[in-house]
């Protein structure tokens, strides 16, 4: 990451960190690495200020207070509403930021939603970059999201020296809204290729094939991916801690539906998310989402050795 010294350049000045979850967390403390001074604030009581204290940033009380004399406002939330109301809602961040301050959300909530926020900051004379990030927790950990942003170019120019600290694959991919596009579409393909590196386990698994010879062939082959690689020992093991939780790949895919129903079928997304769907309701939400194999097991009646 030899940008990382770049991040914390008069360019950015403070920066506001909104939301430090298993991934926002980590990503916040990556910035703290390459310099930047951050003022941070997330929902639970006092986990701002434990994180403020253990990485030298600054605790904030409400998003407001983050985003006062901030050049740059982050947001990595949960979803839509959520982004929505931590921007704009009462003690928003819009509330306490100044005209021109640029808010970049790395959350998952979709080009819609994405769109409409933008909107409503412009009206109060501010700019919006969606740049959600694709990599789990360990990715976060040491700096290597990839990050697909969208919005202005000039917009993008300014955030990305901040983006670099936390990504090692830094896109512009378009305009406001085309970072959420891509985000969905990849994390729908992700989620068909869990589903099928659990089929193929199970068919395998029914015929008496060694696992671990299959598992080798495919990583060799055209049957190799990034599901393969990191889930198919987690379904064979049924360890489900989480990296990515079942109910945020669930609700991924389920806005990539909703996206591409007016025009083309997704269908592979469509059985996946059938799939996460029902790991959902049988208690799988904030496990990994290689818990889907759970779903898969019982419709094929027996269980991975």
């Amino acid at each position: 990451m030899g940008d990382h010294e770049e991040a914390g350049g008069a360019a950015t000045s403070r920066v506001a960190f909104l939301g430090l979850g298993i991934m926002g967390s980590r990503m916040a403390a990556n910035l703290r690495r390459a310099g930047v001074e951050l003022s941070v604030w997330t929902r639970t009581p006092g986990k701002a200020r434990a994180w403020a204290a253990a990485h030298g940033a600054r605790a904030a009380a409400t998003p407001a207070e983050a985003a006062r004399e901030a050049a740059v406002a982050i947001t990595m939330l949960v979803d839509g509403p959520q982004v929505e109301a931590v921007l704009l809602g009462d003690d928003g961040a819009a509330a306490g930021a100044g005209a021109g301050t640029l808010f970049v959300d790395m959350s998952t909530i979709g080009p819609s939603a994405t769109r409409r926020i933008g909107e409503r900051l412009a009206t109060r004379g501010m700019r919006a970059l969606d740049a959600p990030v694709t990599g789990s927790s360990p990715r976060a950990e040491d700096g290597t999201l990839t990050i697909m942003a969208g919005g202005a170019r000039e917009d993008f120019v300014q955030a990305e020296p901040l983006l670099r600290a936390m990504g090692e694959l830094v896109l512009h991919v378009g305009p406001l809204g085309h970072g959420q596009t891509v985000k969905l579409i990849n994390n729908a393909v992700a989620a068909a290729n869990a589903v099928t590196v659990g089929q193929a386990l199970l068919v395998a698994a029914a015929r008496g094939v060694d696992l671990d010879a299959l598992v080798r062939v495919m990583s060799a082959g055209s049957g190799a991916s990034a599901m393969l690689a990191l889930k198919a020992d987690a379904m064979r093991a049924h360890d489900y801690t989480t990296l990515f939780k079942l109910e945020h790949m669930l609700k991924d895919v389920r806005l990539c539906l909703e996206e591409a129903a007016d025009d083309v079928p997704f269908p592979a997304a469509a059985a996946a998310g059938e799939v996460l769907s029902a790991g959902y309701a049988n208690g799988h939400a904030d496990a990994d989402f290689a818990a889907l194999i759970e779903v898969l097991e019982r419709d094929a009646g027996r269980r991975l050795q």
